[in-house]
């Protein structure tokens, strides 16, 4: 039987009439999968609901995101700034430490430079004490060592010198020792208090006597006996070491310590020239 159009504008008329046969006719007309279309429509538009909400959340994690991001970058810039400006700072510092190096080069400079002035002004000083001090105690022989021997007589350099080349030319003393002998601080003749034979007082003079001291006196002292003259070891000055002191003692040394005579505890007697 065939379906003409009145057909189904008839069809059409019924089911404005009868709605509930709707969803019969389109279980008859329809397939399986059309009939749930639209419940796939309603569910696809839901999961697009959740999408849009998910692509919202995202969205504004994302403009959080950027915002921490902007203000990371603006701190990163501060921190930038902050780090170019201590790198100048560093360099300023760089700059003042190396001229102040420079500066304390320079003082170290003078200030050594001034240490070695010092040190050659006390140099000075030390050989003008001692030149002094020897000068005083050659110049008042007699006030010295008056108390040791009378008729007191400081030799000059000239005489000193007189007496050695006839002990060296006579064979009593080497040339090594007429030397050690030229470079004695004070030679003085005279007559030994005692007993009025004639002496001599081989004087050593430091300002400060130490055991260097102590042990020339005895050497040349003993190398001078050699020429035929008793002769006494001295020394003088203004303070001594207590070695220099405990030796003297021990060795017969005489001490002259701020003009005060010190006799020796040991050997108090002239040394007696070879042979006699």
């Amino acid at each position: 039987m065939s379906f003409a159009v009145e057909d189904f504008h008839q069809l059409l008329a019924l089911l404005e009439q009868h709605p509930e046969w709707r969803a019969e006719l389109r279980r008859v007309v329809l397939s399986e999968e059309m009939l749930h279309l639209p419940d796939l429509v309603r569910e696809l538009a839901e999961a697009q609901k959740q999408t849009d909400k998910r692509l919202d959340r995202t969205a504004a994690i994302l403009e959080q995101l950027t915002q921490r991001v902007d203000t990371l970058a603006e701190k990163v810039n501060q921190l930038t700034i902050r780090l170019d400006e201590l790198t100048e700072r560093v360099n300023q510092l760089t700059i003042r430490l190396d001229e102040l190096t420079e500066r304390v080069d320079q003082l170290t400079q003078r200030v050594d430079a001034l240490v070695t002035w010092a040190n050659r002004i006390t140099d000075d000083i030390g050989k003008l004490k001692q030149w002094a001090l020897e000068h005083l105690y050659a110049s008042r022989a007699p006030a010295f060592f008056g108390k040791l021997v009378r008729r007191t007589h400081a030799l000059s350099a000239e005489e000193l010198d007189h007496l050695l080349e006839e002990a060296l030319e006579s064979g009593k003393i080497t040339p090594q020792e007429r030397d050690d002998l030229l470079d004695t601080d004070l030679v003085v003749r005279g007559r030994w208090h005692e007993d009025g034979e004639p002496v001599y007082l081989v004087v050593e003079i430091s300002w400060g006597i130490g055991l260097d001291d102590t042990r020339r006196a005895l050497r040349r002292a003993q190398t001078i006996a050699k020429i035929g003259t008793r002769t006494v070891p001295v020394v003088a000055g203004e303070r001594a070491t207590e070695d220099a002191i405990a030796e003297a003692h021990e060795f017969g040394v005489w001490q002259v310590l701020d003009a005060r005579i010190e006799p020796p505890r040991k050997h108090k007697s002239p040394i007696s020239p070879e042979g006699a």
